[in-house]
């Protein structure tokens, strides 16, 4: 069924369609693996509803963590509102799960292109940020295309 709106939320549209960004770029890496150079550093909330993690990883980044998929990587599986991908953790193999929504940055620092994003539907607050796995040479490299610069507030 559909649910009735008031008024259009183009933020929300927008935000969507930028996530499909994502969805279609690991779906081209799930059918022939990733092109040339490019590689992408993933941040997501671990605290989101529908992500799945071991609950090692889940004790040591409780809030979000950032997975570089590259050259070390397996089973990647690209569903409508989620993707899993097996990955190396201290040299223990583990499958991880992760919605969309649950995902706060994205980027090719190849490409030089990134993504951020608020955690759709996510009321947690947050008491203090949590620190980013993401290297600073490789941050800086990649150009993040906030859409808060393109919305009408």
């Amino acid at each position: 069924m559909v649910k009735y709106i008031d008024e259009m939320n183009y933020d929300e549209l927008v935000e969507k369609s930028l996530r499909n960004v994502v969805y279609y770029a690991l779906k081209i890496v799930e059918e022939q693996g990733l092109p040339g150079e490019n590689h992408f550093y993933i941040t997501f909330r671990t605290d989101f509803p529908g992500t799945i993690i071991s609950k090692n990883l889940k004790i040591q980044y409780p809030e979000s963590m950032t997975i570089v998929l590259q050259n070390q990587f397996e089973n990647l599986t690209v569903r409508h509102n989620s993707f899993s991908v097996d990955l190396s953790f201290g040299g223990i193999p583990q499958t991880i799960t992760v919605p969309y929504d649950a995902i706060t940055y994205f980027a090719d620092p190849y490409a030089k292109f990134g993504l951020s994003f608020e955690p759709e539907n996510y009321e947690a607050s947050i008491a203090e940020p949590h620190a980013q796995i993401i290297p600073a040479e490789t941050a800086n490299k990649a150009e993040v295309i906030s859409i808060d610069s393109y919305l009408k507030k």
